[in-house]
């Protein structure tokens, strides 16, 4: 029971610890974790029905099961290639509103 109660508040506290310290802050790290997660569901719902499909028409069939390892290899490379954290410009431009103001026009004489 202690070591759940432990997880429950060390996990949390060292994933936001990790995602702190990673380029552009926690909230941007959140933002991909969220993008991940929407991925990891797509993915999963894949697995689910090739999983399904594959137990309806092929049962007992042992090539039928590599087929599972395949596909979950296959949708694992996926998530590899597509979850990776989108090229941030390697300098960055200030925003139009942090440009220094232009200077006042000289005055008529």
């Amino acid at each position: 029971m202690r070591g759940l109660v432990l997880g429950l508040f060390l996990l949390p506290a060292l994933v936001i610890g990790i995602l702190s310290i990673r380029p552009g802050g926690l909230r941007r790290q959140l933002r991909y974790l969220r993008r991940r997660f929407k991925l990891a569901m797509v993915l999963a719902g894949i697995y689910l029905a090739g999983s399904t499909f594959t137990r309806l028409f092929f049962p007992g069939n042992p090539w039928a099961e590599w087929g599972l390892v395949g596909l979950a290899a296959l949708l694992g490379l996926v998530f590899l290639v597509l979850a990776q954290d989108p090229e941030s410009p390697a300098t960055p431009t200030p925003p139009a509103s942090a440009a220094s103001p232009r200077p006042p026009p000289p005055a008529a004489p």
